[in-house]
């Protein structure tokens, strides 16, 4: 089942029960798709570009929440913290950070690289790799870490 399709199923689920963080997210998923969509490139969107999409909107919410929360404003942390979990509903299963320190591992020593000034080759193939199973932040922590040490 596409993601459109499975996004339009749950707000059909979240207006019966009248759920309205739900509805909120969905609607803005749905949204994002619809203007990637209409942007004139590509009218078909592939799964890549969706899991994309879905991490950029949890993203952005995590920053919001982060900031709501420094500004001691729980009241409008909580609702960005409800919504990120309804979108991570229809992303990929996330993996730990041992995991992805042992993908990134495995990157670092075949390529045998060593030293900061290699991140970015490594990062590119480490995102490459990791696409939707680890956010950005994640992945480029880890990298530092080995590559420091």
């Amino acid at each position: 089942m596409s993601l459109q399709t499975q996004i339009t199923e749950a707000l059909k689920t979240a207006m019966k029960s009248k759920d309205q963080i739900a509805l909120e997210a969905l609607r803005a998923i749905k949204s994002e798709l619809l203007l990637v969509q209409t942007s004139g490139s590509d009218s078909a969107i592939s799964e890549q570009d969706e899991v994309k999409i879905l991490q950029k909107l949890v993203k952005q919410r995590k920053e919001s929440a982060d900031v709501f929360t420094a500004q001691n404003r729980l009241d409008l942390a909580e609702p960005e913290l409800a919504q990120i979990k309804v979108i991570e509903q229809f992303l990929p299963e996330q993996m730990s950070e041992e995991e992805v320190e042992k993908i990134i591992a495995q990157i670092v020593e075949e390529g045998s690289f060593s030293g900061m000034q290699d991140m970015g080759k490594v990062m590119g193939l480490a995102n490459a790799k990791l696409a939707g199973a680890a956010d950005g932040k994640t992945i480029s922590a880890v990298v530092k870490k080995l590559l420091t040490t």
